[in-house]
């Protein structure tokens, strides 16, 4: 590589090398997710559908499901039925008795359970990161998985960012600046969660103050 080609490569933007490191890090995923779903007898996409149905707890409707995937109803469908048929997901009626919703099987928790070490290889990683460097990480990821919300590329989240319960900065000169509502207590960058159980959509208006303010830092 000549000197012209290494300073193009130098200059760079930092955002598109962080793109590309995340680009990497995405196909390590995708082959480890086959190379943990093959022995269980799932598929990497019939598992995130497990895995999304396991962060909703009350069930889904097929729609949404397919929303959180990424990908159309009928493709979902066809994931769906392969999991019922496999025993891994059952059919309920909804609460107006006319919608059907879709909620993990006992047998599809306990392979959720099994599963859980698959990604262990990332967490290992991760773990080169020292305590502030990972909390640091964490709240970069929020930032990103909430804009790539906002633009409409990733379907609605249950991030802390979003949710009515979140109060950032409430605490700002503790260890634990932020605050939940819902279990009435403090927290720190730490315990940012991306897909909480609890989280309830706070109003568009409501979130947007929220996010201000987190971005903003303490005072």
């Amino acid at each position: 590589m000549n000197k012209a080609a290494i300073f193009d490569a130098l200059s760079e933007p930092v955002s598109r090398r962080i793109t590309s490191g995340l680009t990497r890090i995405a196909l390590v995923l995708r082959t480890q997710a086959w190379r943990g779903a093959e022995p269980e007898g799932v598929t990497p996409t019939q598992a995130q559908a497990l895995a999304t149905l396991r962060e909703n707890p009350e069930g889904m409707r097929l729609a949404e499901l397919a929303a959180q995937l990424g990908v159309s109803a009928p493709t979902t469908s066809v994931r769906v039925n392969a999991l019922i048929a496999k025993g891994l997901l059952v059919r309920e009626a909804g609460a107006d008795k006319r919608s059907i919703r879709l909620r993990l099987s006992p047998a599809g928790a306990a392979l959720l359970e099994r599963s859980a070490r698959w990604p262990d290889f990332l967490a290992r990683a991760v773990d080169v990161l020292d305590d502030r460097e990972q909390e640091d990480l964490l709240r970069s990821l929020v930032k990103i998985v909430r804009t790539l919300q906002v633009e409409g590329n990733v379907a609605p989240q249950r991030t802390c960012v979003t949710c009515s319960h979140f109060r950032p900065y409430a605490h700002p000169d503790g260890p634990l600046p932020h605050h939940c509502a819902y279990v009435d207590a403090p927290f720190g960058d730490r315990h940012l969660r991306l897909a909480c159980p609890e989280h309830e959509d706070a109003p568009a208006q409501e979130q947007e103050l929220s996010w201000q303010r987190f971005t903003e830092g303490p005072r």
